[in-house]
């Protein structure tokens, strides 16, 4: 049947992908190891010390005492209660955070610091993402589409041939680099004046969160101590959206140049196997013809 014809350059080019991807994942756990499990190891005695002259300190508890309250500061953060400050700081709902929240599930960053805790919040938050989500990916398609129009537009304005690839070439660049500084070089310089973070960690934060990684480990307008604009995390929101459409395009490039590559490594072959088999053919001599009288 026509449409399971499969080519044989794909079908040799995919176990080779295969292995590339799990050699990545392998790679990449055996460097996360050799990084964090020390510093791991190190921070978890390191919190067993405190423990134990917390303890030294105040002799009128005792061990089992402490852990039960630590048992309550992680339920509390776990609720997204922040264990420091005092029953005075500003809600974790209100509508600023709640907007920034509804742009985390539709998106599906899901920072994991913050989650509804009643039935119902739980049962709306599940049918909010059943379609916020589709709507997201179609908004986000969108916004490639407006991009990728501009981008022939402006190659429609190249009449004269040989100067469609230079403005094709500039154009790229220009959108790569405006992208670059709008969305991973000047927000870190914000959220670090802002957050108090150093410059690498607004960084980190910024591609964590739009590759829709989201670890959680650092989340913007969540200190106490600070006191924050009222539209602070809905701009913030505003911008992931933005950030996100763009770093999927730049994604989408990068997946179609590893494709192109695998697909012209392996199928060059084919196409010299198929230009040395119809040469063959063209070298054979015409077979005389026999004509059977009737």
């Amino acid at each position: 049947m026509p449409f399971l014809t499969v080519p044989n350059w794909q079908i040799r080019w995919t176990p080779l992908l295969v292995l590339g991807y799990l050699f990545y994942l392998l790679l990449g756990a055996m460097v996360f190891q050799l990084l964090e499990k020390q510093a791991e190891t190190h921070s978890r005695d390191q919190f067993q010390l405190e423990k134990l002259k917390f303890l030294q300190n105040y002799t009128c508890l005792d061990r089992q005492a402490l852990e039960q309250f630590v048992q309550v500061l992680m339920e509390a953060w776990e609720k997204g209660v922040s264990p420091e400050g005092n029953s005075t700081n500003p809600s974790n709902w209100d509508f600023s955070n709640s907007f920034f929240f509804a742009g985390t599930v539709v998106t599906t960053i899901g920072y994991g610091n913050r989650s509804p805790s009643t039935v119902a919040g739980q049962v709306f938050c599940v049918f909010y993402a059943l379609f916020g989500v589709p709507l997201n990916l179609a908004f986000l398609n969108q916004l490639g589409k407006g991009l990728n129009a501009h981008l022939m537009m402006l190659e429609r304005w190249v009449q004269k041939p040989g100067r469609a690839q230079v403005v094709q070439t500039l154009a790229v660049a220009v959108f790569l680099t405006t992208g670059t500084l709008l969305f991973l070089v000047f927000p870190p310089l914000v959220f670090s004046y802002v957050e108090g973070w150093s410059y690498g960690e607004g960084f980190y934060f910024t591609f964590i969160t739009l590759s829709t990684i989201g670890f959680g480990d650092y989340v913007v307008g969540t200190n106490p101590n600070k006191h924050y604009i009222p539209l602070y995390r809905s701009l913030t929101a505003i911008w992931i959206v933005f950030g996100l459409a763009w770093l999927a395009l730049v994604f989408n490039v990068g997946a179609d140049l590893m494709e192109k590559f695998l697909q012209l490594k392996w199928h060059k072959p084919d196409l010299s196997l198929a230009e040395g088999d119809t040469t063959k053919l063209e070298d054979e001599p015409e077979q005389p013809r026999i004509h059977i009288p009737t």
